[in-house]
């Protein structure tokens, strides 16, 4: 497997009801590299957005198998990523407009 860089590791990020209403938290959601762990992530959010990263918790979705008539397909596998900021550390910028 070839290194990932920062970018290949942050997808996009999730725009949802629940995200949003998690941002007071300073928790912000991101698609993240099927492969990537914690330590990789924590040190790409830092590196990309210039913030404090307290904790990061991951969770893998198995992507639908879908059909439209006789062809059967699946939607690709994704891996989200909690990321908590430090109570001190700024905000990520990208997100304020957003509220």
């Amino acid at each position: 497997m070839k290194k990932l860089t920062v970018f290949d590791i942050i997808r996009k990020p999730v725009i949802t009801e629940k995200s949003m209403a998690a941002m007071a938290e300073k928790k912000y959601t991101f698609l993240v590299h099927p492969e990537a762990n914690k330590v990789e992530i924590k040190k790409a959010v830092e590196e990309v957005f210039g913030v404090q990263v307290e904790d990061v918790k991951t969770m893998n979705s198995l992507g639908k198998v879908k059909r439209m008539g006789v062809h059967i397909g699946k939607r690709s596998d994704t891996k989200k990523a909690i990321v908590t900021l430090k109570a001190d550390s700024k905000t990520i910028e990208f997100f304020d407009n957003m509220n």
